[in-house]
């Protein structure tokens, strides 16, 4: 599966991303080098490249491995999602380079440089898998809270994301509500309209 500019798109209106307009209209990813890993000096509305490596990383360990797409899914998500929020970006650059630096002194290498395997073998072994979602505890929570959560939040209130829990479109994008209500999703068919065959009784 593949995820789109769309989804992206789509991710931002539903968390509420004040950023989602003008990443439809537009989007510059963050060049290596560009601002501090710590924030400091930073583009005001634009997340550090190397937050966006984080995060790509941490959507590798916690996405299905099938799918396509996710960089650029990612960075138009974080940017968007941080775009004139500086508590929030605050919050999710500060914790994804505590994770990064838990990386670091555990296996030796930046969370990015690490296999998948290896990063889901440290988000297990900070209990994030079971920790609660707080964006001012524990770094465990925190990680669940700004990374985690909210990563599989946005992939999963996308078309792509929704259909494989039986949600082609999220509630409040058009076509949403009937597929909620609907539940599960039909095949798609030989000819891709996913029209389901009716059936007496």
């Amino acid at each position: 599966m593949k995820l789109t500019r769309r989804d992206a798109v789509v991710a931002l209106a539903a968390v509420g991303g004040v950023g989602a307009s003008s990443v439809a209209a537009r989007f510059d990813a963050p060049r290596a080098g560009d601002g501090d890993w710590d924030g400091a000096g930073a583009d005001a509305s634009a997340a550090s490249a190397d937050l966006l490596d984080v995060m790509d990383a941490a959507a590798a360990a916690v996405f299905p491995s099938d799918v396509d797409g996710r960089r650029t899914f990612v960075e138009r998500y974080v940017v968007g999602r941080t775009e004139d929020r500086a508590s929030y970006r605050e919050g999710l650059t500060e914790t994804a380079a505590e994770l990064d630096a838990i990386a670091r002194d555990w296996r030796d290498a930046a969370f990015a440089d690490l296999s998948v395997e290896t990063r889901d073998e440290i988000l297990r072994g900070l209990g994030v898998e079971t920790a609660d979602p707080e964006p001012d505890g524990t770094v465990s929570e925190r990680i669940r809270f700004y990374v985690v959560n909210d990563l599989l939040y946005a992939f999963y209130s996308t078309p792509t994301g929704g259909r494989l829990v039986g949600i082609e479109n999220p509630v409040g994008y058009p076509g949403g509500t009937e597929s909620y209500q609907r539940a599960t999703m039909p095949d798609a068919g030989a000819d891709g309209t996913g029209e389901e065959e009716e059936t007496d009784g």
